[in-house]
């Protein structure tokens, strides 16, 4: 019987990368590991069965530096990799070890080895049942098994993991080793930084002895547990069950502070531990995970930047052109004046603007011309309008001033406490609010900055009454139509009440994706730009004022706004309708192609995680918010109320008592802005 040790190992590990060739105590952790594993007198051969990726051409090169076979094979389907290694180098029984165990014991590699010839069976470890630490990990089994196996497994899980269609299957014969008391709790595998640095205090310990058996460590473990700890919170085989874009996140967290640049986009806030994270690719309504898993985005469609979808093919084809021809020179792009020509166009109350690349940019840039213009520094705020430290003031004297404005929980921490009673937050449609304000800071106010509308309609001509009070205590009134613009009118969603700012501030929707934002106002006002400093090297590229200008004409000859608003109240209203099916009380808020539910209910931040729980795995991106696009078509969004039935079923149970928690497989999403651990 010729017995051959296939050890699994590949440079592209997501959570830390590279890891089979970092040093523990001076050497590779993977020539330690094929060291210590040569010390067995039962194998006939090791061989290191790598990924035909190119980053693995080192390791081979290294590998084969040190007289060890090794072979290539495919990336995903490590079943298929071993299965063809197993063949290549004539195995009759194959001995599996993963690459990021350098304290693998040849004695008990032997002892498994023997065990196998002993059992006469199909596969035998020390993993099933797990009593040994994690990280001795040894599994055996027959050609034959390989083979049958690699001809018969067919999910991802199986194909990746190797072994698991062999464990789980009953046509298969088992036998084990067991220890004689449970330590599969301890973690002796490198999967993350931590477990680097347990492997160094170890092996650093017994230097320069790198062949200590694994009892050894057990006693060094019990008369130092200190050089242990480090690794704890680690949960042992948790890779198993996290996809790519998982271990990517948790490797981001540690080298990004908040783990990702946009609070909206943390996992945490839609399925902690369990959301996909990052993508591969995007195409109109549908996103691919780094799994090649592909979700239709019935959620926020890149935070409403996409109202024409994911990569529409004229924008992208006009941004093509612009990288192809230069994005950057000295000279300045043509592109910026016609955009200017045609936003004034379009809002002909406005006789200039001037361009950034995000929406709290522009708010900023807004602020600062209004400041500017008007010789006053106070400004009164209705809404959400960015991250910059003039809003974020409005949390100075009382943390919760903002909770009303989208996101609650906002901190101020950095943010000057010279700035406190800058910015004066007032309610929506609250009119005698702002009076007050106005007549308590005494002309002071530079600017009113409000949202048009987001999560309610205007009552009692409260939009024209803002409008009076700005022109009679001679205050610019600033419309924020960063998340509004161009989702119910060609342009800003005041042309709808009809009624003029003197300023407005546009972003998300207008590049379709590409990163621009405009402020364009009365002359008067936005002059004041030359009256102070707000200039910056990258507002001057080109890609984003081309994709504006082709996302707006594409917007113009499609009437695009009257597609994602017919869409949005669509879904609203089957939203209502199901609900009504299941008995639960829904109440919606938002514009039509911006629309959310909530379920009446203290439950609802549970259901929202459900939700988006249970609708992951039908293959749709969804909570209780979505933002239309003009490639939601209806049979779309019937998919998807379809999926969504059964779910809102299960929310009425919860309702008549049903613990909805347990049906939870992680933590609860997030609502707002909280600090990560």
């Amino acid at each position: 019987m010729r017995v051959v040790a296939l050890v699994q190992a590949r440079m592209g590990s997501i959570r830390l990368p590279g890891k089979v060739l970092r040093e523990i105590s001076g050497k590779p952790m993977i020539e330690i590991l094929l060291a210590r594993l040569s010390h067995s007198s039962l194998l006939d051969e090791i061989v290191v069965a790598t990924s035909d990726e190119e980053e693995n051409n080192q390791l081979q090169f290294f590998v084969e530096s040190l007289g060890y076979r090794c072979t290539r094979g495919s990336e995903k389907d490590v079943l298929n990799r071993f299965y063809e290694a197993s063949k290549q180098i004539n195995a009759d029984a194959i001995v599996r070890i993963t690459g990021d165990c350098p304290l693998i014991d040849p004695k008990l590699v032997d002892e498994c080895i023997q065990g196998y010839k002993n059992s006469n069976v199909d596969y035998f470890s020390n993993v099933d049942p797990a009593t040994y630490p994690d990280g001795l990990d040894i599994e055996v089994m027959s050609f034959k098994s390989i083979e049958r196996a690699n001809n018969k497994a067919t999910s991802e899980f199986d194909r990746e993991h190797v072994t698991t269609y062999i464990r789980n299957s009953d046509t298969f014969s088992f036998a084990a080793i067991k220890y004689s008391e449970d330590l599969s709790s301890q973690r002796w595998s490198v999967d993350e930084p931590e477990d680097l640095i347990v492997m160094n205090n170890v092996f650093n310990f017994f230097s320069p002895d790198i062949f200590f058996d694994w009892t050894q460590v057990i006693d060094l473990r019990h008369s130092q547990p200190g050089l242990f700890e480090e690794n704890q919170q680690i949960k042992n085989n948790e890779g198993a069950t996290m996809n790519i874009g998982q271990k990517l996140y948790k490797r981001a967290k540690r080298v990004i502070p908040g783990g990702t640049m946009l609070l909206s986009k943390r996992p945490e806030m839609f399925l902690p531990e369990k959301w996909p994270s990052y993508y591969s690719k995007s195409k109109g309504c549908k996103v691919c995970d780094l799994d090649g898993r592909e979700y239709i985005d019935m959620s926020i469609m890149g935070i409403g930047t996409n109202s024409l979808g994911y990569g529409h093919p004229e924008v992208d084809e006009a941004v093509i052109k612009t990288i192809t021809d230069g994005n950057m020179a000295t000279f300045n792009c043509p592109e910026e004046v016609y955009l200017a020509e045609k936003l004034v166009e379009m809002h002909p109350w406005a006789d200039m603007a001037r361009f950034a690349r995000s929406g709290g940019e522009i708010n900023s840039i807004a602020i600062r011309i209004a400041r500017a213009s008007s010789g006053k520094d106070k400004v009164a705020i209705c809404g959400y309008h960015g991250w910059h430290d003039w809003y974020l003031s409005s949390n100075l004297n009382n943390d919760k001033n903002l909770d009303g404005h989208l996101l609650p929980g906002l901190e101020p921490d950095g943010v000057p406490r010279g700035l406190t009673g800058t910015t004066l937050p007032f309610n929506y449609n609250d009119i005698e609010q702002l009076e007050r304000l106005i007549k308590e800071n005494h002309g002071e106010i530079a600017a009113i900055k409000m949202e048009v509308s987001r999560n309610e309609s205007p009552v009692d001509n409260f939009l024209q009454k803002v409008r009076d009070l700005a022109t009679e205590n001679k205050i610019i009134l600033i419309f924020d139509e960063c998340t509004s613009g161009f989702r119910e009118t060609f342009g800003g969603l005041h042309k709808k009440y009809d009624v003029e700012p003197d300023m407005a501030v546009f972003a998300k929707a207008l590049g379709n994706g590409y990163a621009i934002s405009a402020c364009i106002g009365k002359q008067k006002y936005m002059q004041a730009v030359q009256q102070t400093f707000i200039s910056s090297t990258f507002w001057t590229e080109r890609i984003g004022p081309t994709a504006a200008l082709k996302t707006l004409e594409v917007m113009e000859r499609e009437r695009s706004w009257e597609t994602i608003t017919k869409i949005g109240k669509d879904v609203s209203s089957r939203w209502k309708l199901l609900a009504d099916k299941h008995n639960l009380n829904i109440s919606i808020s938002g514009l039509s192609a911006i629309s959310g539910f909530n379920i009446n209910s203290i439950n609802m931040p549970s259901y929202k995680t459900l939700i988006t729980q249970e609708m992951l795995k039908q293959g749709f991106l969804a909570s209780n918010m979505f933002f239309a696009c003009t490639e939601h078509n209806q049979d779309l969004v019937d998919d998807y109320f379809q999926k969504l039935d059964p779910i809102f079923a299960t929310l009425k149970e919860c309702e008549d008592g049903l613990d909805v928690n347990s049906l939870l497989e992680g933590p609860l999403c997030h609502t707002g802005f909280t600090r990560l651990n």
